[in-house]
């Protein structure tokens, strides 16, 4: 625990580092800090937070800058930044004005956090959790293998090919589609319980079932839209192109980017460095948020930048912008 001059010292050096992006010296942070203290005790508070890893000083003649230890300190220790009327009615026009089909919708969100925040922003669509079954075909295409095309009520389409471990005689796929239709339709897809399929079937119908009720599992996430914004922006928020482009690398990659903004626990979820689940992240933050629609899950907004981001800002805007969102597509 850091007692409360400490605490000031540390938050100083960290909101000047976020607006400057350079070390901090000393003499800054007893300048922002508002303390009245003498320079040698701002020293001795610097040495102590870099003796606790709050801190580092990246040369000996240096400054300081903030560690990943120390920004989780301070997303912890703040509050949200309100927003500016400006940006509060921007954001409220857009969800009230704009008349799009849900893909539409997602890019130009995406667009709008990243304008908002002069951040890389990510926006999820809702999966196919929580959407009930309509309707399931058994399509043949080999001798061992099996489309399997799912439709919701929400008339949503997935499709996937499932491969089995004997040949297949048309006779087996009617009997598997049949008990497959049975124990799905009508049936949310996180509710289907294979189990209930009857122990006397032929093991090939057993297995086909089986597998594409599995597709049904996989679907929930497979299925979800993933629109990035703002990329256009990197080159001035990473000076350095190599960051840019190991930055790109990891948004090129739609299962990372979905593990990054993906949470199904109510609130905001800040992660920051190595606690992001990709590699090549350890110098990143994440601020993302999930939406609900009704009594159904939807998906994410979130936004990807550097460690040094503006959180209190980047947070209220996800923030923002989730909840206008869910009242949008929950209307």
């Amino acid at each position: 625990m850091l007692d409360e001059r400490k605490a000031v010292v540390l938050g100083a050096l960290i909101e000047e580092y976020i607006r400057r992006g350079e070390p901090v010296s000393s003499t800054a942070v007893l300048e922002v800090s508002g303390l009245n203290v003498s320079p040698a005790t701002i020293r001795n508070d610097l040495a102590y937070l870099e003796r606790e890893g709050f801190a580092i000083q990246p040369h000996t003649s240096a400054g300081r800058v903030p560690s990943a230890q120390g920004y989780r300190w301070y997303v912890a220790n703040s509050e949200g930044a309100a927003l500016r009327a400006p940006t509060r009615v921007k954001i409220h026009e857009f969800f009230s004005t704009v008349q799009m089909e849900l893909g539409r919708l997602l890019k130009a969100t995406s667009d709008l956090v990243a304008d908002v925040t002069s951040y890389p922003a990510i926006i999820t669509g809702p999966g196919l959790r929580g959407e009930t079954v309509r309707g399931v075909h058994l399509v043949q295409l080999g001798a061992r293998s099996l489309l399997v095309v799912l439709v919701t009520d929400e008339g949503r389409v997935t499709q996937e090919v499932i491969h089995l471990s004997a040949e297949v005689q048309d006779r087996f796929v009617d009997e598997a589609a049949l008990a497959l239709s049975k124990l799905v339709v009508g049936i949310k897809i996180d509710e289907v319980d294979v189990t209930e399929l009857a122990p006397d079937a032929p093991d090939l119908v057993k297995e086909m079932v089986r597998e594409s009720v599995g597709v049904l599992s996989r679907s929930q996430e497979s299925t979800r839209e993933l629109y990035i914004g703002g990329t256009s922006r990197m080159a001035s928020i990473w000076e350095d192109l190599r960051s840019v482009h190991r930055v790109l690398e990891v948004l090129e990659r739609e299962a990372m980017v979905l593990s990054m903004v993906t949470s199904h626990e109510p609130g905001t979820l800040i992660q920051i460095g190595e606690e992001i689940p990709v590699e090549g992240a350890s110098d990143l933050a994440v601020v993302s948020a999930s939406y609900d629609l009704g009594n159904k899950p939807g998906g994410s907004v979130g936004v990807l930048g550097p460690m040094r981001m503006d959180y209190k800002r980047t947070i209220s805007v996800v923030e923002e912008v989730r909840d206008n969102l869910a009242d949008r597509l929950g209307s």
